[in-house]
């Protein structure tokens, strides 16, 4: 079915919920203008918003790019939009997910309401813990969001979209350039990171050139079990035979190339790995299996201490650990001047905050390692900020500790508990 006649739902009453739904404190784009003062007269400002867009009137302005550090060194360069666009960007892509959330697969779980990151992990979990998993394709698409090809996506939004006006909207977004140290620059390819309906985007572009065709695939192709979970432009592939995954993976690069993408050597590698890789390369006199980095967690075949079993071991991935102590510390050394309790709850924020999404089950080590490096950095910035505090005894710091810094417990069940119906 295609949908001819969706514009009219970009109404008023839809632009002053997306609105409200916004970011309050996100940087303002290339206008200079933050959310409270474009709705110092929100009314008046989304009836014209809601008239410009119904009479074709509405033009994007170009995203300001920034860039910030990866944990890796690199930069990533992300796009920020005005108040306005994303205002539209946000009612527009509430009009999309009632269509595509119908056709969305259930393997993808990126971006989408109702589901998280932790959902994902629970089903890369239960897949290998449960199923015949023997050998994991660890897929990365490499500079996903920058090379998405305008043409095609344009091409796939209309087998679902036959209003002109929307994929005109749509493409204007694309389209609307880029603004980077004073200079504005056409954008051929690629949609901003950062902005509103890039996610929504992503997904559409990847349900076309990688899930449906990977469904198709494992019926058609493989000989044994295949299990998928995507999340964004991270996929996880467990296949029982070795065949199966190498062929998977030769397709699945071919696959995408059709459609102007590619797989990351270095990030994208098959592995050994499952409840029986341990044992079968013991037998071959080869080494332990390899990991694999999936969500911010390195994934490892381990042994159960009771009855020496297999056992998926799930920890904090170091260099993303390292370059959260990194930012801390910097931040703790830069104010160190200011009043320790007022630092003191921006640690306990940022610290619960790693825990909400770290405090898995077998991640405990890593986690405390985490919470000692946090006191430390903290315990030598107030030691620094002058002679008078140079000799500040630990007792009276660890007060400092038990009020402010959360102490490392598990937030999360075990995937099957909490899969348990």
């Amino acid at each position: 079915m295609r949908f001819t006649n969706l514009l009219h739902h970009l109404s008023p009453e839809l632009l002053e919920q997306a609105y409200y739904a916004l970011n309050r404190q996100a940087k303002p784009g290339v206008d200079g203008e933050d959310w409270a003062r474009f709705g110092e007269d929100l009314p008046a400002r989304l009836a014209d918003l809601h008239a410009r867009i119904q009479s074709n009137r509405y033009k994007p302005q170009p995203v300001k790019r920034v860039h910030i550090p990866k944990p890796d060194g690199q930069q990533r360069a992300l796009g920020v939009t005005t108040v306005e666009d994303k205002v539209v960007q946000q009612a527009l892509v509430w009009v999309l997910e009632s269509i595509y959330e119908v056709d969305f697969v259930g393997f993808s779980y990126g971006f989408r309401p109702g589901r998280d990151q932790h959902q994902a992990l629970d089903a890369v979990y239960m897949a290998i813990t449960t199923r015949r998993v023997n050998w994991v394709l660890d897929a990365d698409i490499a500079g996903f969001f920058d090379s998405i090809d305008h043409d095609w996506l344009m091409r796939l939004l209309e087998v679902r979209i036959a209003d002109r006006r929307i994929l005109r909207l749509i493409e204007r977004m694309l389209k609307a350039g880029v603004m980077e140290n004073g200079r504005r620059s056409k954008q051929q390819v690629g949609t901003p990171q950062g902005a509103v309906i890039s996610p929504l985007l992503g997904n559409i572009y990847l349900h076309y050139a990688l899930d449906r065709w990977v469904q198709q695939w494992r019926q058609r192709h493989a000989r044994g079990e295949v299990y998928v979970v995507r999340y964004a432009d991270d996929a996880v592939a467990g296949c029982q035979y070795q065949a199966d995954a190498e062929q998977l993976h030769r397709e699945l690069d071919a696959r995408l190339r059709r459609f102007a993408l590619g797989l990351h050597d270095d990030k994208t590698r098959l592995i050994e790995f499952g409840r029986f890789a341990r044992s079968n390369r013991r037998r071959r006199g080869q080494g332990k299996p390899a990991t694999f980095d999936f969500l911010g967690f390195t994934h490892i075949c381990s042994q159960r201490r009771r009855d020496g079993g297999f056992k998926l071991k799930r920890i904090s991935m170091a260099k993303r650990l390292r370059a959260k102590l990194h930012q801390i510390k910097h931040v703790l050394y830069r104010y160190r001047h200011s009043d320790p309790h007022v630092v003191g709850r921006w640690l306990h924020r940022v610290v619960q905050g790693f825990f909400n999404y770290h405090a898995i089950p077998d991640n405990h080590q890593a986690l405390q390692t985490f919470r000692t490096a946090v006191n430390r950095y903290w315990f030598r910035a107030l030691r620094r900020r002058s002679q008078k505090t140079a000799d500040l005894p630990w007792h009276r710091f660890q007060r400092l500790v038990r009020r402010y810094i959360p102490t490392v417990r598990v937030l999360h069940p075990y995937p099957n508990q909490r899969l348990r119906v």
